[in-house]
C-alpha cells in the first residue's frame, strides 16, 4: 500500500468493457490501497456524471482499461498537486499532444485524468453544461492555453468530436485544467502520459475495442486494425517489467468468465450503439451542411 497524506477520498474509476484487459491493468495500481470501481456499459460522456454522483468520493483517478499505470507514487503526487493547487482536472490534450488524435486541446481525453470532484460540483449540473457556449469563451481559453503542449496537429474550434465534448469545454470554462505533457512510443501509436515533472504515469496503447476480436473480423471492417492485440500485449509486458511485477496467469474458470462478460457487454452495447445512429446521423448532417454552406460562401466571394 502507498502511504499518502492527501487531505481528500480517492477512488479510481475505470471504464472496462473487457474483463480480461481490466484485470491485467488494475493489477498494476492495486497496490495503491485505495478503492477501485469498475464501470461498464456507460455512454462516452455518462460515467463522468456517475463519478460525480458518487458522493463518498471527493477525487476521481479515472483511468481506461488500455492505460497502464508504470508509477502508482507519481499518479498520488499528482492528486496531492491538483487539490493543492484548486485544478478541477488534469490530464492528456486532445489535440497538439502525442495522442493519434488532432482533436480540441481545450479538452483532456478520458484515458486518464484526475478529477476534483469535490470542486467540480460547487457548480456541475446536466442544465450548465448544456448551457455552456464555448464560442464565447474560445478566445481567452485559446490564450491561455499553455503552447508547449501544442506540438503536433490540433483544432481549437472542434466542439463536437466526441460525445463528452461538451462537458470537458464546460469544465474547462469554469475551473482550472492541468495539461499534461506526453510522448509517442516508440510502437508509433501509443501515448507515454506524464506527470508535472515530464516523468511517465502511464501507457496508454489505444485501439482496445479490438483487443479481443479476431483478427480477421477486424480486417473486415476496418483493414489494418488486426494486429493490435499483439502490440497492446507487448505495452503490457512493457508496464509490468518497469514494475517489476509478473504478468497475471488465468485459469481456465478465469477464461469463462472474460468470455461471459464479453458476451454480456457486447448485449447491452449493440442495442446502445442502434439508439445512438440518429444522433450521429444528425452530427455528420449538419457539419457537412455547415461544409457546403462555407464552400458557398467562400465561391461567391470568388
Amino acid at each position: 500500500m502507498i502511504s499518502h497524506d492527501t487531505p481528500c477520498r480517492v477512488k479510481i474509476f475505470c471504464r472496462s468493457f473487457d474483463l480480461r484487459l481490466y484485470r491485467m491493468s488494475s493489477a498494476l495500481y492495486a497496490s495503491m490501497g485505495i478503492p477501485v470501481v469498475r464501470l461498464t456499459d456507460q455512454k462516452a460522456d455518462g460515467y463522468f456524471y456517475t463519478m460525480l454522483a458518487d458522493t463518498s468520493c471527493d477525487v476521481a483517478v479515472n483511468v481506461d482499461e488500455d492505460a497502464f499505470v508504470v508509477s502508482p507514487e507519481r499518479v498520488m503526487r499528482l492528486v496531492r498537486f491538483v487539490v493543492d493547487n484548486g485544478y478541477a482536472n488534469a490530464g492528456c490534450p486532445d489535440g497538439g499532444g502525442a495522442c493519434p488524435r488532432s482533436g480540441n486541446p481545450i479538452v483532456t481525453n478520458p484515458f486518464f485524468n484526475v478529477f476534483n470532484l469535490k470542486l467540480i460540483r460547487e457548480k456541475f449540473s446536466v442544465e450548465a453544461v448544456r448551457a455552456y457556449r464555448y464560442e464565447l469563451h474560445r478566445p481567452q481559453l485559446e490564450a491561455a492555453f499553455p503552447v508547449e503542449r501544442l506540438q503536433t496537429r490540433y483544432d481549437f474550434s472542434r466542439t463536437d468530436y466526441e460525445p463528452y465534448y461538451p462537458f470537458m469545454l464546460w469544465l474547462a470554462g469554469n475551473f482550472k485544467t492541468l495539461y499534461l505533457p506526453s510522448h509517442q512510443h516508440s510502437d508509433g501509436i501509443t501515448t507515454i502520459l506524464c506527470d508535472v515533472d515530464d516523468v511517465p504515469i502511464c501507457l496508454h496503447t489505444w485501439f482496445a475495442r479490438f483487443y479481443s476480436t479476431p483478427t480477421w473480423i477486424v480486417n473486415l471492417f476496418q483493414k489494418g486494425m488486426g494486429t493490435q492485440r499483439a502490440r497492446i500485449n507487448d505495452v503490457i509486458h512493457e508496464a509490468y517489467t518497469q514494475r517489476a511485477m509478473s504478468l497475471p496467469v488465468f485459469g481456465w474458470t478465469d477464461r469463462l468468465q472474460f468470455v461471459a462478460d464479453r458476451l454480456v457487454r457486447w448485449l447491452i452495447k449493440i442495442p446502445q450503439r442502434i439508439m445512438g445512429w440518429p444522433r450521429k446521423w444528425r452530427r455528420w448532417y449538419l457539419r457537412h451542411r455547415q461544409a457546403a454552406a462555407l464552400s458557398d460562401g467562400q465561391g461567391g466571394q470568388a
